[in-house]
């Protein structure tokens, strides 16, 4: 059986709204093409390096917890920084989509440091963009999930698509997300893969890529993933 390896960034901190459902859906899927996912756990950074990584993950968190965990990440942000450029897939979830960028402005005006690996930046405010949202993409199709920032994040990267329902990134442009080589980032909780087999696959696929793996086009039974986006997907059209 072929591996695969996910190097999971401070899972002690970053769950919000059960953010950990994305590393389930990636095993399951790697699952159906037969291949075994090994999940890392990184809670601390010193002395890490990504030489074993093939896909990361970092969700999201409170505030607190996500100032806790970009201080730990700051350590190896330039060796992440050079995976992303060199094509390595990963998913940041909400502050940990935010804190790749150049910096956070909080509410109050206080600018605080970001890890700098992409050129960007989110400013907060005390009104919440918060809800179901739906996106259309024409890498993924049809994508959605749930929302629940008080970030606006302003960038001229490519995105993963027009919102339709929804916020995005902020309340301006109808955008949501960045995809930067195969790095996405994304609003989204719920969490948002379960619900969006696309997503999945795609970051399976990239890493199988890099690795010289086999990523067999299996008939595989979406009906479960696909019954979950549309009950988002009426809910937000009869509203």
């Amino acid at each position: 059986m072929n591996e695969l390896t996910v190097y999971h960034f401070m899972p002690d901190k970053l769950n919000l709204y059960s953010d950990i459902g994305n590393i389930i859906a990636l095993r399951q899927r790697a699952k159906l093409r037969n291949i075994d996912l090994k999940v890392r756990n990184i809670n601390e950074t010193e002395g890490v390096t990504l030489d074993q990584c093939d896909i990361f993950f970092i969700g999201g968190g409170s505030d607190r917890e996500q100032a806790l965990a970009t201080k730990e990440l700051s350590k190896i942000k330039d060796k992440l920084k050079e995976a992303i450029e060199a094509g390595m897939p990963g998913l940041t979830i909400c502050g940990g989509y935010q804190f790749l960028g150049s910096k956070y402005i909080t509410p109050d005006g206080t600018e605080l440091e970001g890890l700098n690996v992409l050129d960007f930046y989110t400013e907060s405010q005390k009104d919440r963009l918060t809800g179901d949202i739906v996106i259309e993409s024409d890498t993924f199709g049809t994508i959605v999930g749930f929302e629940n920032h008080g970030g606006r994040t302003y960038h001229s990267f490519g995105t993963l698509g027009n919102v339709t329902y929804g916020y995005g990134n902020n309340d301006d442009d109808a955008k949501e997300g960045i995809h930067y080589k195969n790095l996405l980032g994304t609003y989204l909780h719920g969490p948002i893969l379960p619900k969006n087999h696309e997503i999945t696959d795609y970051l399976l696929e990239k890493a199988c890529e890099r690795k010289g793996i086999l990523f067999e086009p299996r008939n595989v039974d979406n009906t479960e993933e696909e019954a979950a986006k549309q009950v988002i997907i009426n809910r937000s059209t009869h509203k």
